[in-house]
């Protein structure tokens, strides 16, 4: 899995603190009690994954409307990994997705590399125990810094960069998100 090993760099102004603790979960959600989900992958080693990190444009929204189905599974996904969003607003329609999904999106912070961002964010996180979903080519740095990156090719498309980082590569967000509500399909797709 791929990390730093320069230790951890600065984090840009508010990339890590746009998203105050504990917003965006279910009643009684509690961090240290977070069931994590455990996938198997012969040939690839035991994955303990405790968050997902998505690309918000692009990956679970098209010009800036939520994708049908992309809430109900997240909802159910929740029970298992802490749910992040991390965009730059390109749309300027984040909040009310935020209102829709009750999370927070981290949101990048304007004039500095966007890719380097979502890269860090999964870094300073944990890239041991992140999965991230992404389609642009700000998403590719992410991807491979993930324990498990997965490209979604959706109405927008996926940058080719973003494919080739990629682990796994899905039509569609909803296809993506099943992956890991159905994990035995993520493992009968990544055994080697």
């Amino acid at each position: 899995v791929p990390g730093s090993t320069d230790g951890p760099a600065a984090a840009p102004p508010g990339l890590l603190t746009a998203r105050p603790p504990g917003r965006g979960h279910p009643a009684g959600y509690n961090p240290r009690s977070i069931a994590m989900l455990t996938i198997d992958i012969p040939g690839r080693g035991t994955y303990r994954l405790e968050r997902l990190v998505l690309d918000v444009n692009g990956t679970i929204a098209e010009d800036g409307d939520l994708i049908a189905g992309v809430r109900e599974r997240l909802t159910r996904l929740q029970r298992d990994l802490e749910v992040l969003l991390v965009t730059a607003d390109t749309h300027g329609r984040q909040m009310a997705i935020d209102r829709e999904l009750e999370i927070e999106a981290v949101r990048t912070e304007f004039g500095m590399p966007e890719a380097w961002q979502k890269a860090e964010l999964v870094r300073r996180l944990g890239s041991d125990a992140t999965v991230a979903i992404g389609n642009g080519a700000n998403d590719t740095q992410m991807l491979k810094e993930a324990a498990i990156g997965i490209a979604v090719v959706g109405p927008e498309g996926a940058s080719a960069a973003t494919l080739q980082q990629a682990d796994v590569v899905t039509r569609s967000i909803v296809d993506a998100l099943d992956l890991l509500l159905i994990p035995r399909r993520l493992m009968a797709t990544l055994r080697q």
